[in-house]
């Protein structure tokens, strides 16, 4: 049992508000069903004066496929969801379809359906000089097709870097791709990353707060909650062209962050991937991310299903959005430490206020604990922590925001099994 703090305050009876003190990081990204339905549906009315709660007068299912096939061995992954009335919000995943891959020399490449999504039942890896066409067949017997596709160039990246840069007058570091390729074939260009950083509860103490029955006492803290990872993908579209230019020379910054962005503050990584494109598939993704980035339902550019390489057999007025991609593709992962770009100066800003504070009335306590509330509720509910420090003895009793002292109350204590220190 810890040491007894002396102070007569009954805890509130107990209630079970149905939140928990463990909340673990998930991956946050923006589905492409979800920018579909953006295209289809695009409701920010911003020049209205009164909320209106728009809805749908007349609906047309189609169905959604995200495919992107390529060079990489491995199980290659598609993923069928269905378009969505401006009412709903949750993501419809169209299940039971037949998915299969064919190539031009008889090949067959069977789809499974596994957890939401179309795994290829082996791994394979396209191919120069080949070409792929892509069927699925719903449960209720809709048919779709798309056109032969072949691989683009294979050109890899040659390196990301993250340099110190001023951008719109805001310091910070840029994560660039350059590529290169002599044959000046490449030209159009897509990128995806992930980033992963490190966070470090800046306020956790060696003492923790909790109840043992009706007294306020101190038990030896959890050391699990003091380091964390967040990893996070990018949600827009990312293209760069460079068919201006005299050479295919890609310099291209994929990412700036802030140098008072708390994701910096220890030690970051990021995962880039660079994908050769053809003209097509890069005007269908450069449309695709005009249309979705359209800020009103009144903006001259007028959404609506946006055409791909993918159309419906027997000449069915069936509904299809997305685009069956063939492209090669090249990773590269880096890491940075904050001190190594910015060495001798302060952390940015936690996220969160971290500033330590009291509650008041407090019976035996007079200014400065001016913090209104409870403070047995706020620590039931975990939106406070950990006894931090006290003046006189049995004077004060110092509280922060919970996500100071324990980082699992918004992200995860994993380490993520590529993470290198």
């Amino acid at each position: 049992m810890g040491r007894l703090i002396t102070y007569k305050y009954l805890k509130p009876m107990s209630f079970d508000f149905g939140i928990t003190s463990k909340k673990r990081s998930k991956k946050i990204f923006i589905p492409f069903s979800k920018i579909i339905f953006l295209l289809i549906f695009s409701f920010i009315l911003n020049s209205c004066t009164e909320p209106y709660a728009l809805q749908t007068n007349t609906y047309e299912e189609a169905l959604v496929v995200e495919a992107t096939i390529t060079n990489e061995l491995k199980k290659q992954e598609i993923t069928l969801t269905k378009t969505v009335r401006l009412e709903e919000t949750e993501i419809q995943i169209e299940k039971g379809a037949e998915v299969y891959i064919t190539d031009n020399s008889g090949m067959i490449y069977n789809f499974e359906e596994e957890d939401g999504r179309y795994i290829s039942t082996t791994e394979f890896q396209v191919i120069p000089d080949v070409t792929y066409r892509l069927s699925i067949t719903t449960k209720d017997g809709r048919s779709f097709e798309s056109t032969s596709e072949k691989l683009p160039t294979i050109n890899p990246m040659q390196n990301v870097t993250a340099t110190v840069e001023t951008k719109d007058s805001l310091r910070g570091v840029s994560i660039r791709v350059n590529t290169y390729d002599p044959t000046n074939s490449s030209k159009y260009y897509r990128y995806e990353y992930e980033e992963t950083y490190k966070i470090i509860a800046p306020k956790w103490v060696a003492s923790k707060a909790t109840f043992n029955g009706p007294e306020l006492v101190l038990v030896p803290n959890d050391k699990d909650i003091i380091t964390c990872y967040s990893t996070k993908k990018n949600t827009t579209i990312l293209l760069n062209s460079t068919v201006a230019f005299n050479e295919d020379r890609a310099n291209y910054v994929i990412r700036f962050i802030s140098d008072q962005n708390y994701i910096i503050s220890h030690r970051y990584s990021i995962l880039v991937k660079q994908y050769i494109e053809n003209l097509a598939a890069y005007n269908y993704y450069k449309t695709l991310k005009k249309i979705s980035e359209s800020g009103s339902i009144l903006s001259p550019t007028q959404p609506g299903i946006l055409l791909g390489n993918i159309s419906p057999t027997n000449g069915s007025n069936d509904k299809i959005v997305g685009y069956f991609d063939v492209t090669s593709v090249s990773t590269e992962r880096i890491y940075f430490n904050y001190a190594d770009l910015f060495p001798f100066e302060p952390l940015p800003p936690y996220y969160t206020d971290c500033k330590e504070f009291c509650y008041a009335p407090y019976p035996f306590n007079p200014e400065p604990c001016t913090h209104d509330g409870n403070y047995a509720l706020d620590l039931d509910l975990d939106k406070i922590t950990y006894y931090v420090g006290s003046g006189a003895p049995g004077t004060f009793i110092f509280w922060v925001n919970a996500p100071c002292g324990d980082c699992t109350t918004f992200s995860s204590n994993i380490k993520p099994p590529f993470w290198v220190d």
